[in-house]
């Protein structure tokens, strides 16, 4: 089972890995070994999760999911099979939990005083600055347009 909080768990039966070599540095060890491990969770058919559940996750790790509804985690930091399992185990846990939390909602707040009349002076100011570069008439008038 993977711990995803206090109230949710992952059997490790809806989860599944993907061997492959690892795309980086490391000479004959990285050319021959299958190092790096994609964790595969489906989404759709996890009975783990409730609908609500499953449509927050959808929200928040749509990048990840593929169309078929499976969730990919790759890791390739380790030398290791093994530890490269493990770290994508804690990182879907991690992003999973993530996915699930509660943002608390923004409170409306009003604008200061001094935030207002300070907004005020910057659009005069702002104006007077254009005013300053119309054309002048002859005669010594602005030209209005």
């Amino acid at each position: 089972m993977i711990r995803i909080n206090s109230k949710l768990s992952i059997p490790n039966n809806e989860i599944s890995f993907r061997f492959s070599g690892a795309s980086k540095p490391g000479g004959q060890h990285v050319n021959r070994s299958n190092t790096r491990a994609t964790l595969l969770f489906d989404i759709e058919s996890s009975g783990a999760l409730s609908e609500s559940q499953k449509s927050r996750i959808r929200e928040k790790l749509g990048d990840r999911i593929n169309r078929e509804g499976v969730l990919s985690i790759s890791s390739q930091q380790f030398r290791s099979q093994r530890r490269n399992r493990v770290d994508a185990m804690k990182r879907f846990a991690g992003l999973i939990r993530k996915a699930l939390e509660r943002s608390p909602g923004r409170k409306p707040t009003r604008k200061t005083r001094s935030s207002e009349r300070k907004r005020l002076e910057r659009k005069k100011r702002r104006g007077r600055k254009k005013k300053l570069r119309r054309k002048i008439d002859p005669d010594g008038d602005r030209y209005n347009f």
